[in-house]
């Protein structure tokens, strides 16, 4: 008996699993693309394979039965088989038990490009509609559960591809066609015998297959559990260091994996279970068949070749059923993994274009927040119906407390989300009522918290426009004060930053995202505390980079170091979601409001750390 484990399943998706038949006609379209005609001509080649394997296949046993019929001398004379002789019809018993075989394996070659081809489409579609997700969506999400899905629902795709098509409706055909020959040749009893083995055997392998997916889903949790503290803990490397918490991040994990292990115990034997009720039954029935030829041997009804055959045709179907067991439990898992995938394909895309929606067209780049209200959670509203307008060339500075809704703004702008009140509106133009593409293409951001590619200096400054040329990415460097960092590591500009680019320090991941922006030039500009980890030097070196970047563009700033944007157009104080004042730098010192509570206050912290140094 061939005993296999399956595949471990998250159970993180489980309520958008999708039903199994639902699933199985997601996977179709990849079988029998209407815009590939090439791949249904070669499931129609693998499939005529398939037919011709089993028919060779199930009339291998009469060439044995010949062979020993011949060498007993008990073959009848008008047998048309007599004219090979012993040695021939063993030959010929060797040759068809070949290409079987060779049928199989034809089968297996024509069928591979199909099957690869279904995986490259499914994955590109999985990765595609998660970047199409909500900003929503991406905070919440788990990133180690959410990669688990992905491999295990394509891995699912391909094992359905393969093996429901190339085993169970070849299992199904070959036991039709063995059942039809015991029949005809042996009586009624020999194909009752045969047809209530497969009827028990397929019985207690789904049953208690149906049983052992209740037991893997609490093994299932504490996998995804284990894996997500995993990625969770690599993740925050620098954080458990600092805190010297190895030991409390192992015991984190070890306390998931414990529970895996209990779990897993139990679905070994449970294997073991049904491993063993399989043998018993297949076992069973083999020796009844086998007795009732012996039965007839010695009754002389039947000869010592047809006992032969009746053995031969009991252990090639013992086989597939062996593997019918497995098969369906991996089915069984395949349509789970899949339909958690296809389960998170169906998610909804919180933020899309409106059907026929024009591109974003800049001609000054005005931005207008008018009467914007919006809430993350209904109960607790951010944005309380703010107003303001950023001329085209003018340079306006959001700046507030913690929690007052300015990097809300910048979300708003980008459309990560959509108001729930009021608009957006660039040159007059909704950002609701144009395609996001295009919006994204006409706005640089410079994050708070840069965040790079595993890959290349090189890599992630031209990321901001890929087909620039070595000329434009260092005149970018040198813009942001970077170059010549860059050129005194040994690599330069080949030079790889590490996952979420920890290699670099704070202020040189600004500086590489202020690169990357300066070299996108677009005419609107967010800056979201852009140089906040830059030292004070450096920090003006930028502001001049900046600010000649910014000249005839609309740029947002978001700053909290206020003497950043003290020559601002326009500065916005933001509170609680509301706009308190709004004017020049100059004009709101004089009003002795809040901004200038926050200026005094800032300045006697900067001149208290510059006498302590």
């Amino acid at each position: 008996m061939r005993k296999t484990t399956t595949t471990v399943t998250s159970a993180d998706a489980r309520n958008t699993e999708a039903p199994a038949m639902q699933t199985i006609r997601r996977v179709l379209p990849y079988l029998w693309p209407t815009d590939a005609p090439w791949v249904r001509r070669r499931v129609v080649i693998a499939l005529s394979m398939l037919i011709m394997s089993k028919i060779i296949s199930v009339s291998t046993p009469f060439f044995y039965k010949a062979a020993v019929d011949a060498l007993a001398g008990e073959a009848p004379s008008e047998s048309a088989l007599l004219m090979f002789g012993a040695v021939g019809l063993t030959i010929a018993y060797g040759i068809a038990r070949l290409s079987s075989v060779a049928f199989g394996e034809l089968r297996d070659a024509v069928f591979v490009r199909v099957g690869q081809r279904a995986l490259r489409k499914l994955a590109l579609e999985t990765f595609t509609h998660i970047h199409r997700l909500s900003m929503r969506y991406h905070i919440a999400r788990k990133t180690g559960g959410l990669s688990r899905i992905i491999e295990r629902g394509v891995k699912g795709v391909d094992f359905l591809l393969r093996f429901m098509l190339f085993s169970i409706g070849p299992l199904i055909l070959e036991l039709s066609m063995v059942s039809v020959i015991f029949a005809v040749l042996f009586g009624w009893q020999y194909m009752a015998a045969v047809v209530i083995t497969i009827t028990l055997y397929v019985s207690f392998t789904f049953k208690v297959t149906e049983w052992r997916v209740r037991i893997r889903r609490q093994m299932n949790d504490q996998d995804t559990d284990a894996n997500q503290k995993a990625i969770d803990s690599l993740l925050n490397f620098e954080t458990v260091k600092y805190f010297g918490a190895e030991l409390r991040e192992a015991d984190r994990y070890d306390g998931a994996m414990r529970q895996y292990e209990v779990a897993a115990v139990k679905t070994g034997q449970s294997l073991s279970f049904l491993n063993f009720g399989q043998s018993l039954i297949i076992t069973t029935g083999l020796i009844v068949v086998m007795v009732m030829a012996a039965m007839g041997v010695q009754a002389d009804i039947l000869t010592v070749g047809d006992f032969v055959m009746v053995n031969a045709y009991m252990i090639q179907i013992t086989m597939p059923l062996n593997f019918l067991g497995t098969v369906y439990r991996e089915i069984r898992q395949a349509l789970v993994d899949m339909g958690e995938m296809f389960g998170l394909l169906g998610q909804p895309t919180e933020v899309k274009d409106k059907p026929g929606a024009p591109a974003l067209k800049v001609a000054g780049g005005e931005v207008v927040f008018d009467n914007v209200q919006f809430s993350y959670d209904a109960p607790r509203p951010i944005l309380k119906g703010i107003s303001f307008t950023v001329k085209p060339g003018q340079r306006v500075a959001l700046v507030g407390p913690s929690g007052s809704g300015k990097s809300t703004v910048g979300r708003l702008l980008f459309r990560f989300y959509d108001v729930l009140g009021g608009a957006v509106r660039i040159d007059g133009q909704d950002l609701r009522d144009i395609t996001q593409d295009s919006l994204h293409a006409q706005i640089g951001v410079v994050p708070q918290d840069t965040v790079l590619f595993n890959d290349t200096v090189r890599y992630n400054i031209a990321y901001g426009r890929p087909d620039a040329t070595e000329a434009e990415v260092i005149a970018a460097a040198r813009a942001a004060k970077i170059h010549d960092f860059i050129m005194s590591m040994p690599d330069g500009y080949a030079t790889t930053v590490g996952e979420r680019g920890l290699k670099l320090s704070g202020g040189e991941k600004q500086r590489v995202g202020i690169a990357r922006t300066l070299l996108k030039n677009p005419p609107i500009l967010l800056l979201d505390e852009a140089t906040s980890a830059l030292d004070t030097q450096t920090e003006r070196d930028i502001q001049d980079s900046l600010l000649a970047m910014g000249e005839g563009r609309s740029v947002i700033t978001i700053a909290h170091r206020l003497s950043t944007i003290a020559d601002a157009d326009q500065i916005i104080v933001l509170e609680a979601g509301q706009i308190v004042e709004q004017g020049t730098h100059d004009e709101l010192l004089a009003n002795n409001g809040r901004y200038s509570a926050m200026w005094a206050r800032q300045s006697s912290e900067e001149e208290a750390q510059a006498k302590s140094a």
